[in-house]
């Protein structure tokens, strides 16, 4: 299992907004919402969307390119639950950012 890693601050994401990183050479998106900070892949699984482009309403991020949406805490599509973008398991220690991120997983895809 992979170990967590520290990324960046806390306080560097206001509550409703996101930030991009780059984790081990994959696109990484943090998000802080009402609930707390959660992460996802960059990458929409629809058709490849950078996802830190998107909107963040509430706890679902909408990708820019065909408004496809994900729910930061699962991943999974709510038009479509087959679908679902990779999430990542983040803790906040005192102001740190730390990220695990997990394996790359084969999300089903749609045309």
């Amino acid at each position: 299992m992979t170990e967590f890693i520290e990324i960046g601050s806390s306080s560097d994401i206001a509550a409703g907004r996101m930030a991009s990183y780059r984790v081990n050479g994959r696109g990484v998106v943090v998000y802080h919402t009402a609930s707390g900070f959660h992460a996802s892949d960059d990458r929409c699984p629809h058709r490849g969307g950078p996802l830190v482009e998107g909107d963040l309403m509430g706890e679902e991020i909408v990708c820019p390119w065909h408004l496809w949406g994900f729910d930061v805490r699962s991943g999974v599509c709510p038009g479509n639950p087959e679908v679902r973008v990779t999430t990542h398991e983040v803790r906040i220690e005192n102001d740190r950012l730390l990220l695990r991120v997990n394996p790359v997983e084969e999300a089903l895809s749609q045309p």
